[in-house]
């Protein structure tokens, strides 16, 4: 009877045993995690937010990353058009069309972050509430043709000397958002005299802050007021320009935030704190420009400064203001410039 009972024990083991295994086997494997997804509208050139894009995947391999880049009125006019539609693709903005970041905060269309990495970083302008922060420190100096220009600039009243005459130039405001900004630094800092001297030496007009820093570099044009890495990259070319910052220097922070009400929280704000920690402020100085960081090395054989000097000498303007009285500026300013 011991030995029925014993058997029959043990065959029920081995079946409940059978079971158990059978029962793992047939059981449908764990679903994967879904891919967090990253749209970043940005006016950074591809070179530079591409190379951010990589990195930032090597660092988070579980989000896709993808950009539009375009100059910062196509963006916000495509932001424009998606918030009519109702559906913004966009998780993270990043120009450097500073009034826009202000006025998009007054109208309610960022999300407040304030990351960790944001206390290390210096910056002419920064939100104390965090719907948006500075990634670089870009500039606009002088620049001017070493052929036709033998003794660098000293200043800004330098332009007023016949080096200059008729051959001067400054970028549309109207189509470069940068421009707009730096008129409305020297405006704010040296009145609208400083605006009429300049054209009543023969300064004009130009295209885009590219083509003007390209006219000067053929010797169309004796200087410009040019953008620090787009100068600085045809430098390295062997274009013969040379770059200077007055001491009162045209500083314009590229702020960076995320838009309110993103799917893709988690990925915007790692984003965010990509770029301004050590790693992605490297990549940033790389490109010559100046990073908001005081622990990443500048350039400053290319003629940039650190950010705590660039901060220091940066010619103060009210981005509120400016962003308010945009249209009256450029028409006073085109008035000016085509008389």
């Amino acid at each position: 009877m011991k030995r029925i009972i014993a058997a029959t024990l043990a065959l029920t083991a081995f079946a409940i045993a059978g079971f158990a295994e059978g029962k793992k086997d047939t059981s449908a494997p764990a679903a994967k995690a879904t891919p967090q997804k990253l749209m970043i509208y940005t006016s950074m050139k591809e070179v530079l937010i591409g190379e951010l894009k990589d990195a930032y995947i090597k660092k988070n391999p579980n989000i896709k990353v993808d950009y539009y880049s375009a100059g910062a009125g196509k963006i916000m006019a495509k932001l424009a058009a998606e918030r009519q539609s109702g559906q913004i693709v966009a998780d993270v903005l990043w120009t450097s069309e500073v009034p826009d970041f202000f006025a998009m905060k007054k109208e309610n269309l960022l999300e407040k972050y304030v990351s960790p990495e944001a206390a290390k970083t210096a910056s002419p302008v920064n939100d104390p509430e965090g719907y948006f922060t500075a990634a670089r420190l870009g500039t606009l100096g002088i620049v001017y043709n070493t052929k036709l220009i033998k003794t660098p600039p000293t200043g800004w009243n330098d332009l007023l000397k016949s080096e200059y005459k008729g051959a001067f130039a400054i970028a549309n405001p109207a189509l470069s958002g940068t421009a707009f900004v730096s008129v409305g630094m020297l405006v704010e800092n040296f009145g609208w005299e400083f605006i009429q001297k300049l054209r009543a030496n023969g300064a004009m007009m130009g295209q885009g802050s590219g083509q003007v820093v390209d006219d000067t570099a053929v010797g169309s044009l004796a200087g410009c007021i040019g953008v620090d890495y787009i100068t600085l990259d045809k430098v390295e070319k062997g274009a013969p320009l040379g770059f200077f910052n007055p001491p009162e220097m045209l500083v314009i922070p590229s702020p960076a935030a995320i838009i309110k009400g993103t799917k893709n929280l988690d990925a915007a704000q790692k984003f965010i704190d990509f770029i301004l920690s050590v790693e992605g402020q490297t990549i940033i100085a790389k490109a010559n420009t100046i990073p908001v960081r005081a622990d990443v090395p500048v350039r400053t054989e290319m003629g940039l400064v650190s950010s705590a000097e660039a901060v220091k000498r940066a010619l103060k303007v009210d981005y509120a203001k400016l962003g308010a009285g945009k249209e009256a500026s450029l028409e006073r300013f085109t008035n000016i410039m085509t008389k």
